[in-house]
C-alpha cells in the first residue's frame, strides 16, 4: 500500500485525497486549521469545503507537517499559490536524503512579483537529492464533482516520464482518468491563465450577456493563453487539450468555479474587496491576472482581455466600459498567419 501526503485540506485537496483513498492508498491530509483536521478525523467530513460528502476513515488528518510526511512516497501540494514557496521550504527541511518522494502539485497560479510557475518555485526550494521528480496535476475538474465520482479526465505533466506515469498509476480508476504529458510549461500556464478568463466570463453573465459573448470570450481568451504560453516554449497542442481548452471550458462556464462566481458578482456591481472577503476560498484568478498582466507587459505580448480584466480588478474600471473598448479595438484577422486585410474581414 502506497503512503501519500496531501498538503492542503480545502475542497480540491480533500477530493483528491478521496480518490487516492478509494484506490487503496494510505492517505495523510495536512492542514493548518486544527478544527478542520479534527472534523476530518472525528466526523470524517469537511463540511465547509465539501458539504454533504462522507470521507473514508482511512484518510487521516494532521496539523503537524513532519508527522504527515513520515515515510510517504508521494507528496501532493494543494495549497494556494502564495503558500507554495513557504510550504516547500518546510518540506525540504523535514525530508532526509533517503525518502525521495515524488512531488506533485495541483495548484493553479503564478507567483506574485517573480511571475514564476509553481514547478519552478518547487524546484528552487527542494534539493534535487530529496525528491524523485516534480509532477503537475491539472485539467478540467471541479472538486464537488470528483467527490461525487463524476467522470473526470486530467493530465499529469513532468519532465520525468517515470514520475508522470507513477502519478497516473496512483490516481487512475473507473471515474478518474489521468493522461501523461511532458509539456510542463503549457500545462501550468494553461491552468493558471484560464482563471483570468473565468473571472471575465462570470462578469459577462453578471452584466446580462448571453452565450454569444461567452463563446467569444472563451475563444479569444484561449488565443491569449496560447500566445503567452508559446512565448515561453509551450507546445501549442497543449492548449487544445485537457489542461488548455478543457480546463478553460469547465472553469469559465460553471457556478462551481469560484473565479466565475467572483466575476459574476463583479459584473453585478459588487466591490472586489467584499467579494473576496465573503468567498471563503482563495480566488486565484485575481492574483493571476496581476501576474499575467505584468508578465505580458514585460515581454511585449498582446493580451487585451487580460489587460481589460486587470483594469477592472485593480484600476476600478467599469466592466461595461472595458467590454465596449474590447469590441471597438482595431479590426484584424483572426489568425496572425491570415493574409486577409482588415478591409477584407
Amino acid at each position: 500500500m502506497t503512503k501519500i501526503a496531501v498538503l492542503g485540506a480545502g475542497s480540491w485537496g480533500t477530493a483528491l485525497a478521496m480518490v487516492l483513498s478509494e484506490n487503496g492508498h494510505h492517505v495523510n491530509i495536512w492542514g493548518n486549521m486544527p478544527e478542520r483536521i479534527e472534523e476530518i478525523n472525528q466526523k470524517h467530513t469537511n463540511e465547509h469545503y465539501l458539504p454533504g460528502v462522507k470521507l473514508a476513515e482511512s484518510i487521516i488528518g494532521y496539523t503537524d507537517l513532519e508527522e504527515a510526511l513520515k515515510d510517504v512516497s508521494f507528496i501532493l501540494l494543494v495549497v494556494p499559490t502564495s503558500a507554495i514557496r513557504s510550504v516547500t521550504k518546510q518540506i525540504n527541511a523535514l525530508l532526509d536524503d533517503k525518502q525521495k518522494p515524488i512531488i506533485i502539485h495541483a495548484s493553479k497560479g503564478l507567483e506574485q512579483v517573480s511571475h514564476k510557475r509553481i514547478s519552478v518555485i518547487i524546484d528552487e526550494e527542494m534539493a534535487v537529492e530529496k525528491h524523485s521528480g516534480i509532477v503537475v496535476l491539472s485539467g478540467p475538474s471541479h472538486a464537488e464533482e470528483v467527490a461525487k465520482r463524476d467522470i473526470t479526465t486530467i493530465t499529469a505533466a513532468s519532465s520525468s516520464e517515470i514520475a508522470s506515469q507513477a502519478v497516473q498509476r496512483i490516481f487512475s480508476n473507473n471515474y478518474f482518468r489521468v493522461y501523461t504529458n511532458s509539456d510542463v510549461v503549457g500545462v501550468e500556464l494553461g491552468a493558471a491563465l484560464k482563471n483570468i478568463i473565468a473571472v471575465g466570463a462570470g462578469a459577462l453573465v453578471g452584466l446580462g450577456y448571453g452565450d454569444n459573448a461567452k463563446a467569444a470570450l472563451i475563444t479569444r481568451g484561449l488565443a491569449e493563453i496560447s500566445r503567452l504560453g508559446m512565448a515561453f516554449g509551450a507546445d501549442p497542442l497543449t492548449f487544445i487539450g485537457l489542461s488548455g481548452v478543457g480546463d478553460l471550458i469547465v472553469t469559465a462556464t460553471s457556478v462551481h468555479s469560484r473565479n466565475w462566481r467572483a466575476g459574476n458578482l463583479i459584473g453585478k456591481g459588487l466591490p472586489l474587496e467584499e467579494i473576496l472577503e465573503n468567498m471563503g476560498m482563495v480566488v486565484e484568478g485575481v492574483a493571476t491576472t496581476k501576474a499575467a498582466y505584468e508578465l505580458a507587459q514585460e515581454k511585449g505580448i498582446d493580451m487585451p482581455i487580460t489587460a481589460a480584466i486587470y483594469r477592472v480588478l485593480f484600476e476600478n474600471a467599469r466592466v461595461d466600459e472595458v467590454v465596449e473598448e474590447l469590441m471597438l479595438r482595431d479590426r484584424k484577422a483572426e489568425h496572425s498567419t491570415s493574409k486577409m486585410t482588415a478591409e477584407e474581414e
